[in-house]
């Protein structure tokens, strides 16, 4: 209890806890947009080769966990210094033991992993429908289809939630992200090959 009281101390007086709830929608939105995207490719493209399937989706959430990961590690890390920087200058003293020194170390990672990792998790699991179906044959018979509804569902949720963060009416929320969800598949429609 008392880690976690630290932690939230932390989280606190850098803000950082908005920064990864920012980071959690954003990025959970890429990540589940970009599936959708994907699912979509194969879709329109008639690919329902599973292992083709995983994998490409598989290798699409690495990267973007990864960048994720890395790019806002360098930027967190790079404005948290920076910050701390400008607070011993003002306060004519080093902090680098202090709760600020330590949060400038920690809160970068926390928000890092929070902005890679959510992609992914998100990622794998639009993909369930795709890997059950592969573990177990039979067991689903329209897969891509329904990681396809999946993807829908996780954008809607997301929206939802980012309307009960802002204070607005959450169902119009989710309907908004829901809209830009179509008129990816839309535009991804219109664009196959001929």
């Amino acid at each position: 209890m008392r880690l976690i009281n630290q932690f939230s101390f932390l989280a606190n007086i850098t803000r950082s806890h908005l920064i990864a709830r920012r980071y959690f929608v954003v990025n959970g939105f890429d990540g589940a947009l970009a599936m959708l995207g994907l699912l979509m490719g194969f879709h329109v493209s008639n690919q329902t080769d599973l292992i083709t399937v995983i994998n490409v989706c598989l290798g699409a959430a690495v990267a973007l966990g990864m960048s994720g990961i890395t790019s806002a590690y360098i930027s967190e890390a790079a404005e948290k210094q920076q910050e701390l920087k400008n607070l011993e200058e003002a306060m004519l003293s080093n902090l680098s033991q202090s709760a600020h020194g330590r949060a400038a170390r920690i809160m970068p990672m926390v928000v890092a992993a929070t902005n890679g990792l959510t992609p992914f998790i998100i990622a794998i699991i639009i993909m369930l429908p795709l890997m059950i179906a592969r573990w177990i044959p039979g067991l689903i018979e329209n897969p891509l289809e329904i990681a396809t509804l999946l993807a829908f569902i996780l954008i809607f949720l997301l929206g939802v939630f980012l309307g009960r963060i802002s204070g607005h009416l959450w169902l119009w929320s989710g309907i908004k992200t829901l809209f830009v969800a179509l008129i990816t598949t839309l535009i991804i429609y219109l664009l196959r090959p001929l």
